[in-house]
């Protein structure tokens, strides 16, 4: 558990980043670097997180920065890995990349760092598109979702991409959310107190790419997880804890305030929702049968 009064002051993302307003992006970062401290390195492929750091050579960062280019990300973290081993150094190793660069481009790469079982702490910031480059879909795009590669709005369903992670038998797998920043930093602290490959997914709205006001990352990342479109869970050993949500909110609620969701029909609405309460039946089924198995062992 984290609470407000373990918190430092100190900041290791400084004002004066080059990030949208809004950002949840800035958000999650700020907090998880608030957890892991100055004793971090962070690598970053291209994305919105290696634009806002700023240009060579300020950086908005407190800690260490390694750029690399899409897919070469989780290379990088191994060897730097291996190396401060050697040297019997306990450095965090952080790997920071958005839905693209970690499910589409790099997915191979991370996933044979994942098999490898690498001692690092890879963070997937998921605002669901390739937002730095002109909002282009990726395959965490939500079904529904009006990108500038899909203007009538994207017609397949989003990749599941934690699951997938958690198929690699890693350390430590968890969902986060900038709406529940505490249960995203103890998630984070968690992970950091484990070694091997452990994987952090955190959803982090994106005001211009999603179409809403700057204000409502926040709000945005509540409603996700209340409409279980967005489901918070960790799977430590093999065994999933979901965390239940005490009123489920309609995910048309979530969709309302969001400009690339115009045009949504009651069909695809019910769809939709249809959809969501499949995959948190599925959760449920998972928690349930991985439980017993744990008291198996």
């Amino acid at each position: 558990m984290v609470t407000i009064n373990e918190l430092t002051d100190d900041e290791f993302l400084l004002k004066g980043n080059s990030s949208c307003a809004g950002c949840g992006a800035t958000m999650a970062i700020r907090w998880v670097l608030k957890i892991l401290g100055k004793n971090t390195v962070l690598v970053m492929p291209a994305g919105c997180v290696s634009v806002f750091q700023g240009m060579f050579p300020a950086s908005a960062f407190g800690v260490p920065v390694i750029d690399s280019s899409f897919g070469a990300q989780s290379s990088i973290s191994a060897g730097l890995a291996a190396a401060y081993k050697v040297k019997g150094k306990k450095i965090n190793i952080v790997t920071l990349a958005g839905d693209g660069g970690t499910g589409d481009i790099g997915l191979h790469a991370v996933s044979a760092a994942a098999e490898r079982g690498d001692d690092v702490l890879y963070i997937c910031y998921d605002n669901e598109a390739y937002m730095n480059t002109g909002v282009q879909r990726s395959s965490l795009t939500p079904y529904g979702a009006k990108t500038g590669t899909n203007p009538e709005g994207k017609m397949e369903w989003k990749k599941n991409l934690p699951l997938i992670m958690a198929a690699h038998n890693i350390t430590y797998v968890a969902t986060a959310s900038v709406g529940f920043p505490f249960d995203l930093m103890r998630k984070v602290k968690k992970a950091a107190s484990l070694s091997g490959f452990r994987y952090i997914h955190i959803l982090t709205p994106c005001p211009p790419g999603w179409g809403t006001a700057e204000n409502l990352a926040a709000e945005l990342g509540r409603l996700a997880v209340r409409c279980g479109i967005f489901p918070l869970f960790e799977v430590e050993k093999g065994k999933l804890t979901l965390h239940k949500v005490s009123s489920r909110l309609p995910v048309s609620k979530y969709f309302e305030v969001q400009r690339r969701f115009e045009g949504l029909t009651e069909e695809q609405l019910k769809y939709i929702q249809s959809r969501v309460d499949e995959e948190l039946a599925y959760l449920e089924q998972l928690e349930k049968i991985t439980s017993k198995v744990s008291k198996a062992e």
